[in-house]
């Protein structure tokens, strides 16, 4: 049988499979030897131990399309990231080392923005200017209100969606609209996964509709972006591509050098300032970590 962890705890892995529920696993001693970890989100293969008890053992992980650190998931479709338009007023450098680590992953990015009740229409179009020149789709809603809750879910449906964001933004509150309650964990499910209740926090899989899944992530307040080079970084910044190989220089690192297509584009309001203006501060963080 094939399934879908959607979560584990303390060497136990919640799998489910469609029309046949949740069924409690251990994984076997190979992936110890192999010195893999089954992740939430792994699509994988049980063998059934006990049908009326739903046990079973992980038999084979499938080839992952991506997996992340922080949080610890495997084969995401896409990343929801919430902040709030104002209280609080959006950290741009912390968002924008989010968005680096997600294009480092290839994990598409849906910018959600809560909160538009206590804004000024002009916070929303400033807010909008900074990210309509990457791609990114963006989004305002307000989960007091209820407000655009439903183009939201139509975002998510049939897909694999981590939703992460710092604390305070309405994250929370975001998540509880996103799961109808039919979708809520039937007794049988908080039953079995009772254990897991008063342990540190884990990511899971949270059954929206058949096919479409949110994973709730912890609340972060900071990112560092430090693992890989600093040449590599330009990349991560999808509208910079445009302007790649119409510097001066060869291999330009869009700093310090004279006759930059990148820092003309600046200029010439065709990047925000804000963006460039992370991109020179992360650049730097990583060429002082090559130093050291």
């Amino acid at each position: 049988m094939q399934g879908k962890i959607i979560k584990g705890i303390a060497g136990f892995y919640y799998v489910d499979i469609v029309e046949s529920g949740l069924y409690e696993c251990k994984a076997r001693g190979v992936f110890r030897k192999e010195k893999m970890k089954p992740l939430v989100g792994d699509e994988v293969e049980i063998e059934v131990l006990d049908e009326t008890e739903k046990t079973g053992n992980i038999t084979q992980v499938l080839p992952r399309k991506n997996e992340l650190i922080r949080p610890a998931v495997a084969n995401i479709d896409q990343a929801l990231v919430v902040f709030a338009v104002t209280d609080p007023k959006p950290h741009y450098n912390l968002l924008d080392r989010f968005l680096v680590m997600m294009e480092r992953k290839e994990i598409p990015v849906v910018l959600c923005f809560n909160k538009q009740d206590l804004s000024e229409e002009k916070e929303l179009q400033e807010l909008e200017a900074v990210y309509r020149l990457c791609r990114y789709p963006v989004i305002f809603t307000s989960a007091r209100e209820q407000e655009n809750i439903e183009q939201v879910k139509e975002l998510l449906r049939g897909k694999t969606t981590t939703i992460a964001g710092p604390s305070g933004v309405g994250k929370s509150s975001l998540i509880n609209l996103l799961q109808p309650d039919v979708r809520m964990e039937t007794g049988s499910i908080s039953k079995k996964i009772a254990r897991g209740k008063h342990t540190t926090r884990h990511s899971e899989l949270i059954l929206v509709e058949k096919g479409t899944y949110i994973i709730d992530t912890p609340g972060f307040s900071s990112l560092y972006v430090n693992d890989f080079e600093k040449e590599e970084l330009k990349a991560y910044f999808p509208e910079f591509l445009p302007f790649e190989g119409q510097c001066r220089f060869n291999g330009c690192s869009h700093v310090h050098e004279p006759g930059c297509a990148v820092k003309e584009a600046v200029e010439n309001g065709k990047i925000h300032p804000i963006r460039y203006q992370d991109y020179a501060e992360i650049y730097r963080e990583l060429q002082e970590k090559k130093r050291y």
